[in-house]
């Protein structure tokens, strides 16, 4: 029996086929392969994780900055009317030589220095138009005044002050500024000169 039981293994082992195996070879580059791909697909995902952050940091920001941004200028108006305020007193004849009004004033000054230095703790600064150009970004041409003295589009006067939040317009600037003569008005001028 041990030798038919020898022939039966040696016969079974002959007929069981062994699975084909790839070599070592190809072994390490499949694995070097899926540890290559493995690695890059880490990588996108870390750089989208990146990405995504920034993106909520910025929007993040953005709505902090625009929350404020609806509140710093409705909060122009009360500031406009305290200026209006002074200046309507200022030129009442009545009320002009009134003397208890200079405490008045007084007090009407300290208000709009207070506002303006909380405006300016919150980033809120005034637009400075003063022998400033015109600028469409930042101003708005109310009137056009012919004035010869300075170069066309320079800002004469301000009507109304314009505000930056940061880097962002709260409001234009509402300004006069100069133009050139017009050609009709040169020649009406030249023939008053000669009659």
């Amino acid at each position: 029996m041990s030798n038919e039981k020898k022939e039966q293994k040696s016969s079974q082992g002959d007929k069981v086929e062994k699975p084909k195996t790839p070599s070592e070879g190809d072994k390490k580059i499949s694995i070097e392969e899926k540890l290559k791909e493995t690695e890059e697909k880490l990588l996108r995902s870390l750089a989208e994780i990146e990405n995504q952050r920034r993106r909520f940091e910025k929007e993040i920001k953005d709505a902090f900055e625009f929350g404020s941004f609806n509140f710093a200028k409705e909060s122009l108006a009360i500031l406009d009317n305290l200026q209006r305020a002074k200046e309507a007193i200022k030129n009442d004849e009545k009320l002009k030589n009134n003397k208890d009004l200079d405490k008045f004033l007084e007090n009407l000054n300290i208000i709009e220095k207070d506002l303006i230095s909380i405006f300016e703790k919150n980033r809120i600064k005034k637009i400075d138009t003063n022998n400033k150009k015109f600028d469409p970004n930042f101003h708005q041409a109310m009137s056009e005044v012919e004035d010869d003295k300075t170069d066309p589009g320079t800002i004469l006067h301000e009507i109304q002050s314009g505000y930056m939040l940061g880097d962002r317009l709260l409001r234009p600037s509402l300004v006069g500024i100069s133009k050139k003569k017009s050609s009709k008005d040169q020649e009406n001028s030249d023939k008053k000169k000669e009659n």
